[in-house]
């Protein structure tokens, strides 16, 4: 079964797609393992070696590795189902295949092995800009570039220094043997003929101040994965507050990095705590119509983050009682009509009290204030179902007038 390449696209039409993963569980007890069947076919969809995916999986999960190129064979450790590791793949997209100008996957990775960097170019719009370097799975891209051939064992980076580091030195000695003039690095010399300048043209020294910034973050290859939830969380909020104070929240390459920094903090169904903190006040009705498209990137298709942002607003609720609690039907009824909070969500929520974001007296007091609305959406959904039944007795009467009995078999399915 194919999907599109990208997940957020629900074109059926559209036109770049990939095999869905495929995996299977061997072994058991320590020796349980899970092996990607279709990884390679799903790479070659993404243009992406195939240990790139897999080496983001253990990433992501906290697991072991294990790479048969000449095989075809790829295993992360221990048992992983099939759709959380379509999620995941999902993010290696994201951040290491689409393009975040216009987000096709029509992109090509090289690897600056000396400044410790990734480019990214992109064949269909023409951006060229350097990947974010804090994830781990760039450790392993700059020693192992696309280029490098993956069914060569041992292939890597530092092995193809060492080559070219070898015939360089064989050229150098041919040199000295014919006679030609060869002069090393660091070499100076005292020829009064030789000029030695530096470019320092605006453009030059921007560019080289840009490879210099790169270089810094390349450097400083982050660790935060690996920090409390709380410290995770203060990062991805002072991330968030630096690009509402530049005030490019609404641009989608924006949103887009935010995203990003959320799922590689590993805070994606938690972010929205986070967010209503930096992006809401007691004008809550107009700043959910203005960053809808952010909150919208967090909480589509998941109901974990949903529950989160009506966690937050309950803490915002009890920061600002007097000047909020009145208009809690209002507040969900803006999540509802904007798609950012489901019907179901919602009810569910309506229908179990909870301590956890506030006090019990303050959850009891907004959950009170939104009861008109939490019984309007459970009649609604209550009419919704009716209407469907009645179109499925409608299509049983129309079959009994239509094929009497004696003419169609009996079948349960039609309700005859």
């Amino acid at each position: 079964m194919s999907v599109n390449v990208n997940s957020r696209v629900t074109d059926a039409f559209y036109r770049y797609k990939m095999p869905k993963i495929l995996a299977k569980v061997e072994g058991k007890g320590n020796g349980i393992k899970t092996v990607l069947v279709n990884v390679p076919e799903v790479a070659k969809a993404l243009g992406r070696p195939p240990m790139y995916p897999t080496k983001y999986f253990g990433c992501e999960l906290g697991a072991q590795t294990q790479f048969d190129p000449k095989n075809d064979r790829y295993i992360v450790n221990g048992a992983h189902d099939a759709s959380k590791l379509q999620d995941l793949l999902n993010g290696f997209i994201s951040r290491f295949v689409l393009c975040p100008q216009c987000e096709n996957p029509e992109t090509v990775l090289s690897c600056n092995a000396k400044k410790q960097t990734i480019s990214q170019s992109c064949k269909a719009c023409g951006h060229q800009g350097l990947l974010e370097t804090r994830h781990k799975l760039t450790t392993y891209i700059l020693k192992n570039p696309p280029e490098v051939d993956p069914t060569v064992q041992g292939a890597s980076l530092t092995e193809s220094q060492k080559k070219g580091g070898r015939k360089g030195k064989k050229e150098e000695d041919s040199g000295a043997k014919n006679g030609d003039a060869t002069v090393k690095e660091n070499n100076f010399g005292d020829d009064e003929d030789v000029e030695w300048s530096e470019d320092v043209s605006a453009d030059a020294v921007k560019k080289r101040q840009e490879e210099l910034a790169a270089g810094v973050k390349a450097l400083a290859v982050c660790e935060d994965a690996e920090k409390s939830e709380k410290e995770r969380a203060d990062i991805f909020y002072s991330y968030v507050k630096q690009r509402k104070a530049a005030g490019v929240l609404n641009q989608a390459n924006v949103c887009k990095d935010i995203l990003l920094e959320a799922e590689r903090l590993e805070l994606k169904e938690k972010a929205p705590l986070v967010l209503v903190e930096v992006l809401l006040s007691t004008n809550i009705l107009t700043e959910l119509k203005t960053f809808k498209k952010l909150f919208m990137r967090f909480t589509m298709d998941s109901e974990k983050a949903q529950r989160s942002l009506l966690g937050g607003i309950e803490h915002l609720i009890e920061l600002h009682y007097s000047a909020l609690l009145p208009k809690v039907p209002h507040i969900l009824k803006a999540l509802y009509d904007e798609d950012i909070v489901e019907e179901n969500v919602l009810i569910d929520w309506g229908n179990k009290p909870s301590k956890k974001f506030v006090s019990k007296e303050i959850n009891a007091a907004i959950l009170e204030k939104a009861k008109p609305l939490i019984q309007w959406l459970e009649s609604e959904s209550s009419s919704e179902e009716e209407s469907d039944l009645e179109v499925r007795h409608f299509v049983s009467f129309f079959f009994y007038v239509e094929f009497p009995l004696n003419a169609v078999p009996w079948s349960p399915k039609l309700g005859v």
